[in-house]
C-alpha cells in the first residue's frame, strides 16, 4: 500500500503532487531521482524488488531508494520510515547502508571528487556573476554584509 501511495502520489502520470511540490520533497528534480534509481538499480540486486517469505512483493526500488534519501535529506529517524513506508530500523539502516555503497561506487569519478582548474574556473564566473567575487575558499562568508540576517545570527 505504502508503494502504491508513493506511486500515486509522486509518480504516476497524474500524480497528486506537482513537480514543484516533487522538487521541494526530494530536493532535486524527479529525472534526477530517475537517474539515481535507474543506477542503483542496475548496480546493486539489492534494489530489484523481489518477494518475501511468505511469496508477497518485499519494498519496491522507489521505496528503498525515497527512504534513502529522506533519511540524508532530512535526517529523518528510522522510525518515521516505519510509520511511513512499514519499513523496519534495520531495513531503513540496510537501504541507506547500500544506496551510499552504490552512489560512491557510480559516481565518485564524476562527482565525489576534488574540483580541477575547469571546475573552478566555472565556480568562480558563477559566484562573481552573483555578486560574491573570490568566493572560492570562503564558503562560510562571514565577511559579508547581509541586510535581513536574522538577528540571532549577527
Amino acid at each position: 500500500m505504502s508503494h502504491a501511495n508513493l506511486m500515486n502520489n509522486y509518480f504516476s502520470p497524474n500524480a497528486v503532487y506537482t513537480k514543484e511540490d516533487f522538487k521541494r520533497c526530494f530536493w532535486m528534480r524527479r529525472h534526477v531521482f530517475e537517474r539515481l534509481l535507474r543506477d542503483v538499480h542496475q548496480v546493486n540486486p539489492y534494489f530489484r524488488q523481489k518477494r518475501d517469505g511468505t511469496g508477497r512483493p518485499d519494498f519496491s526500488p522507489h521505496q528503498k531508494v525515497t527512504v534513502a534519501l529522506r533519511m540524508m535529506a532530512y535526517g529523518s529517524p528510522t522510525d518515521s520510515m516505519d510509520e511511513t513506508y512499514g519499513m523496519s530500523e534495520f531495513t531503513c539502516l540496510y537501504t541507506l547502508e547500500q544506496f551510499c555503497d552504490v552512489i560512491v561506487q557510480v559516481y565518485k569519478d564524476e562527482y565525489l571528487r576534488e574540483p580541477n582548474q575547469e571546475d573552478l574556473n566555472r565556480l568562480i564566473r558563477k559566484t562573481e556573476d552573483r555578486g560574491f567575487p573570490g568566493m572560492i575558499r570562503s564558503l562560510d562568508c562571514m565577511h559579508w554584509d547581509w541586510k535581513n540576517c536574522p538577528t540571532r545570527w549577527q
